[in-house]
């Protein structure tokens, strides 16, 4: 699925600018503030967050048990607080079962993992459908999945949120947390992609 089948870029982009040029105007912000929090976003906090937990529960055992356990404070525990991730869950995809996340009443999500939320996942088709018809949606996204693979729905709400840990890839015994990293990406932690395999990413 692409969020361009709902709205096109050139929408969104113009309501971004005209919103930023509003403010500006305003005297509410600057293009240089927005621009630096954007850039947080990009740089400091987002699917990079997520990717490094993730990459971390691949390889130390001990470490993905507390995360499934309590995942709040395992992702604490590797500084990630705040902005909507203070009670979150975390559920494994594995070879019998598949997760994906949706948000059916707004669109909580956790920002300090995973960045700033795709449009796809605020838009009210994807919110309504994902949870009728999971497995035709994530064919639109391209994730087939076989008949006999269970898909369960997480609705992320203002009390919880949830952090998908997708399958780790194949051949990818041998790597580190760094060399697996950039195999994680922000959809395969919402549940709507799977891991890169190892040299495609």
């Amino acid at each position: 699925m692409n969020e361009m089948d709902w709205l096109s870029l050139s929408d969104v982009e113009a309501r971004v600018n005209a919103l930023e040029s509003l403010m500006v105007e305003k005297g509410l912000a600057e293009h240089e503030a927005v621009d630096a929090v954007v850039a947080s976003f990009e740089n400091d906090m987002g699917p990079i967050n997520g990717a490094k937990v993730v990459a971390r529960a691949w390889t130390e055992p001990e470490y993905r048990e507390w995360l499934l356990r309590d995942a709040t404070a395992a992702i604490a525990d590797m500084g990630f607080t705040g902005l909507q991730t203070e009670h979150m869950v975390a559920v494994e995809n594995t070879d019998e079962r598949h997760n994906v996340v949706v948000c059916t009443l707004c669109s909580c999500y956790p920002w300090t993992l995973l960045g700033i939320p795709p449009a796809w996942f605020k838009y009210p088709q994807y919110r309504a459908r994902v949870v009728k018809d999971p497995r035709s949606v994530l064919g639109e996204f391209g994730v087939t999945l076989a008949d006999e693979v269970k898909i369960d729905v997480w609705d992320s709400s203002a009390e919880i949120r949830y952090l998908v840990i997708p399958q780790r890839p194949k051949g990818t015994e041998g790597m580190t947390v760094e060399e697996l990293i950039p195999l994680i990406n922000r959809d395969s932690m919402v549940g709507t992609a799977l891991a890169t395999a190892p040299g495609s990413a």
